[in-house]
């Protein structure tokens, strides 16, 4: 139980103040951000709080990263908008409920390992792509609607909410260098609330979004058929919302790790954001991830172990049940200047330093996957993309480092020493080393060097074999490794070719 349930393990080394302090502090950043994307979606905005809370308190207790903030993100809402408004809200319950389930079962088959797949441009473009969409969407704060028709603040009430955001930004920036007792967002937060509450200021609150008082969550059964028709309507938006949440999740325990020099068991993680998502199913929740900037506040405010999660957690329930009132009287410049200075922080400036050092498909992959995550706030399609743009581009380089050095020895053999991997895309220039009708009766292929990787190599290996063969030659290959041995004894039936025994040659695996 120790090994699961860490937060109350004295030993542990935890600074109590800190962790209470950043929990309140996420909670405060939280919550207008959860009630903006159950609004956007078209649902309660309890749904939102909900979700919070629920996935808050399970993440943090089950999760695989302490410090790492989950919560009803709006990457995984915006997949199900489309399946809310088609076929209501209880549909999208039940595709939360599959997508948990589908995340569970990644973590339990230690799935989450393949985010290490995720080069580091792809990182930085997605949380430069991030960093954008936090900013833009507090710019967007500065909007109202009147009238039915949304538009830009005007007059007093713009320098009203410009003159306290830009008080808030300057605490954030300012307080750490005098002290870190306390978080400088949530002195921010008090002092732009006290500054409104006592001088009576007219601007912005968090009650102009939504209210935020309600009941505890009960459990509900989604009220949907049980059928194959309505697994067929909920089954893609489910596999969507989990790969985006997997996908944001894992990223974010990756830069969690970055940040703090811990390491996080991703698998672990995976299994808790799943059995996050199933009870917000079944408790009204809208479903969420890992969130990004709610982390990067936690950590910023000193947050490291389970605690502040929890803390931050139980903050929104108490919210919810008794301190809606209070919580709904926070100037929205408050709250707007806070995660402005988290996106700030959250865009990787280090990565203009290098623009002229690195690589350059590198350099385009990142400014790819961050102009894609800006435009489609599809952060999974993004992070996908930048995936397989990588793999390809590394592919192709590669495949030119394929090499073949020649020589005949004192017995009238000719060797070709390969060097480099035997693959798709080396295929072509590996045959093309050969000189097949010039060569002498026998010849000895070394791959000492070299590796047989795919099917490819194998066709490869097949096309030059016959090649020698028709000319009445015989052709050896010899160093192959245990593994590239196996490869060509399961293909022996489409391949005959003559291995030369010699030494075992053990090569690293994955375990």
């Amino acid at each position: 139980m120790q090994k699961v349930i860490n937060l109350f393990d004295f030993r542990q080394k935890i600074n109590y103040k800190n962790e209470i302090l950043a929990g309140l502090a996420v909670a405060m950043t939280m919550i207008p951000e959860s009630l903006s994307f159950a609004i956007l979606a078209g649902l309660s905005p309890l749904t939102g709080l909900y979700a919070a809370f629920l996935m808050g308190i399970v993440t943090a207790i089950l999760g695989g990263r302490p410090g790492m903030v989950s919560g009803g993100a709006g990457a995984t809402v915006v997949v199900l908008i489309a399946l809310a408004a088609s076929h209501g809200v209880e549909y999208l319950f039940a595709a939360v409920i599959m997508a948990g389930i589908m995340q569970f079962l990644v973590g339990v088959f230690k799935l989450g390992k393949f985010v290490r797949l995720i080069p580091q441009p792809v990182m930085y473009g997605f949380l430069n792509g991030l960093a954008v969409i936090i900013f833009m969407a507090q710019v967007a704060q500065f909007k109202v609607v009147e009238n039915g028709i949304e538009g830009w603040m005007q007059g007093s009430a713009l320098y009203l909410m410009v003159g306290l955001t830009l008080l808030t930004i300057a605490i954030v920036f300012i307080l750490p260098k005098f002290t870190k007792a306390v978080p400088a967002s949530l002195v921010a937060i008090i002092v732009v609330f006290a500054i409104v509450y006592f001088f009576g200021i007219d601007t912005k609150k968090v009650i102009d979004i939504a209210s935020v008082g309600g009941s505890l969550p009960s459990f509900h059964i989604p009220g949907i058929p049980f059928n194959l028709e309505t697994l067929k309507i909920i089954f893609p938006y489910a596999l969507v919302m989990a790969g985006v949440g997997l996908i944001e999740s894992l990223l974010t325990l990756n830069m969690v790790d970055e940040i703090t020099g811990t390491k996080g068991q991703s698998n672990r993680e995976a299994a808790a954001q799943g059995i996050a998502n199933i009870t917000n199913g079944f408790f009204g929740g809208m479903g969420g991830c890992a969130m990004v900037a709610q982390t990067l506040v936690n950590i910023g405010a000193g947050g490291r172990a389970r605690l502040s999660a929890i803390v931050g957690a139980l903050a929104i329930l108490l919210i919810i049940l008794v301190a809606g009132p209070v919580i709904e009287q926070i100037p929205m410049a408050a709250l707007v200047g806070v995660m402005m200075m988290v996106a700030i922080g959250t865009f990787e400036w280090v990565s203009f330093r290098i623009i002229n050092k690195m690589p350059r498909h590198d350099i385009f992959i990142g400014m790819l996957v961050a102009v894609i995550t800006v435009l489609l706030h599809n952060l999974a399609l993004a992070v996908l993309i930048g995936v397989v743009i990588s793999a390809l581009v590394f592919a192709w380089e590669s495949a030119k480092r394929i090499r073949a050095r020649k020589y005949v020895d004192e017995d009238g053999v000719k060797h070709y020493e390969i060097f480099g991997p035997l693959f798709f895309g080396s295929t072509t220039a590996f045959i093309e080393k050969f000189d097949v009708v010039s060569d002498p009766n026998e010849v000895v292929i070394d791959f000492k060097e070299s590796k047989v990787v795919d099917m490819s190599a194998i066709e490869a290996l097949n096309k030059i074999t016959e090649k020698y063969h028709k000319e009445g030659k015989r052709l050896h290959l010899r160093h192959l490794s245990q593994d590239c041995r196996q490869l060509l004894k399961n293909a022996e039936t489409v391949i005959d070719v003559n291995i030369i025994e010699d030494p075992t040659y053990k090569v690293m695996t994955n375990k």
